[in-house]
């Protein structure tokens, strides 16, 4: 059977990485619609062309190379280009990366397909403006009241940062492909967590993807001295998030599963000053899970919870739902394909959800959808440590081949 090979996946990661690039943190700046993101995907699309693929970028930035003119469904192998902020490496170009190595094999073994196949770089994956733009629009799922209000946390809105590189929002809605026009999805990614490694497994066959929910929280007090309001007649904002972060836990084991995640990721202390009370603090809630009852359950205790420590605390509760992913399960059809190529080539493996959003979400509404996972070092992701050795990269990506030149070819 053919091979990829792991040295050209390697050159490709690390030239890709140049761009957004920072050489103080070690660490990849490229966020959605950032000049290193549209950068990133001009080469990206030159990679397709040098090899032998055409090469268009659609009107939410997805960027797509095509192998093969016949005119039937499609084979699509992707995953994202764009960056967290201090980001690593592998996170989402591998699946990129590595469907560019499946064409480079197939064409260098004059392989003849029965479908063609495309490669796609979605964009704003990350969540810069709250959602996973490219993922949801090629899949129809994209709205144009939440394109025209979506804006990032510094207020940028989406509208903006495309037109500053010549997109027009309006351009999103006409990248949606139709069910019939997708034969299948697959994704190669680094598992972001530590189960495989801890497993000693060197593939993921990955059955679900969690739901997430984003709430953004404002918990309303005075700001007081610090030296001469008394501890009783405060409402210090900070502690009514303090309380809350205290019952996570409790919330999880009243309304959760062993799936699920609630976390506090960003924190704004206002007036944010040694010696003032805060009256005011602004935070993140994100929460997952597998059951789609489940997320409504940790929403809602979250909700209650939230409305009594600010009653405790003399404090105005407010939050704004930024967005809610229901989770998604692989297609069984697929998910025993990944499993079927894996065993064939004799490598461990174990089925596992995901905790984490991807792309695959979306298209397994619409089609045959899979993701694959390779381990990652400790566990480390969305860092500049990120890591995972390219004996696995090397691994998921021939089982990623043996997956395309099945659905590819009758």
């Amino acid at each position: 059977m053919p091979n990829v090979s792991i040295k050209r996946i390697e050159h490709d990661l690390f030239n890709l990485s140049r761009f957004g690039y920072n050489e103080k943190d070690k660490g990849v700046y490229r966020q959605g619609f950032s000049e290193a993101d549209m950068a990133a995907r001009q080469w990206m699309m030159e990679q397709y062309e040098a090899n032998g693929m055409t090469a268009r970028m659609d009107g939410a930035g997805n960027v797509i190379g095509r192998y093969g003119d016949m005119d039937k469904p499609v084979v699509m192998i992707g995953s994202h280009l764009d960056s967290v902020p201090a980001g690593g490496i592998f996170d989402g170009t591998l699946g990129v990366i590595a469907g560019l190595e499946c064409v480079r094999v197939i064409r260098e073994n004059d392989i003849k397909l029965d479908y063609p196949i495309e490669i796609v770089g979605t964009s704003e994956e990350e969540g810069r403006f709250g959602g996973m733009l490219g993922a949801q629009a090629l899949t129809g799922t994209v709205t144009l009241p939440w394109l025209e209000n979506a804006a990032d946390e510094n207020g940028v809105s989406l509208k903006d940062a495309m037109a500053a590189h010549g997109l027009n929002i309006h351009d999103v809605l006409h990248a949606y492909r139709r069910p019939e026009d997708l034969k299948a999805y697959l994704e190669l990614h680094v598992e972001q967590g530590p189960v495989l490694e801890a497993k000693r497994k060197s593939i993921g066959v990955v059955d679900g993807i969690s739901g997430v929910f984003k709430w953004i929280v404002r918990l309303i007090g005075k700001a007081d001295h610090a030296g001469t309001a008394p501890m009783d007649m405060r409402s210090d904002a900070f502690l009514g998030l303090a309380d809350f972060a205290h019952e996570i836990q409790r919330i999880i084991d009243e309304e959760g599963t062993d799936k699920s995640r609630i976390t506090i990721g960003h924190v704004a202390l206002k007036p944010g000053f040694p010696h003032t009370v805060p009256g005011e603090v602004d935070f993140t809630i994100v929460g997952r899970d597998l059951d789609p009852v489940v997320m409504k359950g940790l929403a809602n205790a979250c909700r209650r919870v939230l409305s009594s420590i600010a009653r405790k605390h003399r404090l105005m509760f407010e939050y704004e739902e930024m967005s809610w992913l229901e989770p998604k399960y692989c297609s069984t059809g697929i998910v025993d394909l990944i499993e079927e190529k894996t065993k064939e080539r004799g490598y461990s493996y174990m089925r596992m959800p995901s905790g984490a959003g991807h792309d695959v979400q979306f298209f397994s509404a619409i089609t045959e959808a899979g993701l694959i996972f390779v381990p990652s070092v400790g566990g480390v992701s969305h860092a500049p440590d990120e890591l995972t050795h390219w004996s696995d990269i090397e691994n998921g990506a021939n089982v990623l081949l043996d997956c395309v030149l099945t659905l590819a070819r009758d």
